[in-house]
């Protein structure tokens, strides 16, 4: 793409959000990964001495196959690098702008800057996406497996896009809603990597089996939790209306939604009664099946080996919902899956327990 075209194009996105939309795939001339702008960033102190840093806006595709963008960083080892590529997916952060870690310190949480480190001291390149929605304008769609997929991959095109030395093998290493992301991504990686080749998908507390999940949210401190999930199905499905589904006490604080990120989400809801949050205190069936469509991973079979963690006192993700549910279910596929777990270990503590472990696993694929 020529340089003029593509600062036209940079503008238009950046004006209009997800703000191009076509009735075709993204053409050659836009192909994903495609790189719009790339910046200079500011790192956090635990990942300014062992990387340099950029910050780019590149071109992925929404869940209909048309144009939009995601923002996220490319963090380049500053020794031993490996030319190898792995793939970041961050856990929730929030649904609105403010709220993508390669703009906002305070929501590249503790256990990320941990995980990637030791990715980083590994000597490979990392990508980490913010997601559609966040770091861009237009709503996030939260929790959709397939935006949350292509984004991913299309980040390691873009880090290939400004490093040609670059190999084309890369891993996905993703956390809670990231790590969702990551089995997605798996799982449709052959149709749309390209010439990319992923030999492994880690997937820490990984979301799954959400028609499980949601009905045990309500009346408990994770409505925040819900209350985004709703507003990302309404992203890619308007069918589905938070308005209709929340009661009046839920309904009187969605300005957080746009004013706050995770933490400031979870607080304002967390007192709630389950009938406070949704109307008659459950989740109609009829939006479990919408969750089950657009958020449950191992839907179908995924391409690459795969690492599961997850702690047996995690109050995000419950240890039986992937002991019980995802794994049997990924089981059932041909891919081997190795499953980690982390005794005592909460939602955010089994990234940081396992970062060694996760980093040992990556490298036997890279071999």
């Amino acid at each position: 793409m020529n340089k003029i075209l593509r600062l036209l194009l940079a503008t238009l996105l950046s004006v209009c959000g997800v703000a191009v939309t076509t009735a075709h795939p993204a053409s050659a001339a836009l192909a994903s990964g495609t790189v719009l702008t790339s910046t200079a960033a500011t790192l956090p102190a635990e990942l300014s001495a062992l990387a340099t840093g950029k910050r780019v806006q590149y071109v992925t595709t929404s869940i209909t196959g048309s144009i939009t963008t995601s923002t996220g960083l490319v963090l380049t080892p500053k020794t031993g690098k490996k030319n190898k590529v792995v793939a970041w997916a961050h856990g929730t952060t929030g649904l609105a702008y403010q709220c993508a870690p390669s703009i906002n310190q305070s929501v590249f949480w503790n256990e990320a800057r941990i995980a990637v480190a030791e990715l980083l001291s590994r000597g490979w390149t990392v990508t980490a996406t913010d997601y559609p929605g966040l770091g861009t304008a237009g709503p996030h769609p939260y929790l959709i497996g397939n935006p949350e997929a292509r984004a991913i991959i299309d980040s390691v095109k873009a880090a290939r896009n400004l490093d040609s030395a670059l190999s084309t093998q890369y891993v996905i290493d993703g956390h809670s809603q990231g790590g969702q992301g990551a089995l997605f991504a798996s799982q449709i990686a052959p149709s749309y990597d390209g010439n990319l080749v992923l030999k492994g998908t880690s997937a820490i507390a990984p979301v799954s089996n959400t028609d499980v999940l949601v009905p045990l949210i309500p009346g408990t401190e994770g409505q925040g939790y819900l209350v985004m999930a709703l507003y990302g199905l309404n992203a890619v499905d308007p069918s589905v209306q938070p308005l209709t589904i929340l009661a009046a006490p839920a309904k009187a604080k969605l300005g957080v939604l746009t004013t706050g990120c995770l933490n400031e989400i979870l607080a304002a809801y967390q007192n709630l009664t389950a009938s406070q949050l949704v109307v008659g205190g459950t989740v109609p069936n009829s939006v479990l099946a919408k969750f089950a469509q657009y958020d449950n991973p191992a839907q179908t079979a995924p391409s690459a080996p795969i690492l599961i963690v997850q702690g047996t006192d995690d109050e995000a993700v419950p240890y039986f919902i992937t002991a019980d549910y995802l794994i049997p279910q990924l089981q059932a596929y041909s891919q081997p899956v190795q499953f980690e777990v982390i005794p005592g270990a909460t939602h955010d503590t089994s990234v940081i327990l396992s970062a060694d472990l996760v980093a040992d696993w990556i490298a036997t694929r890279f071999s």
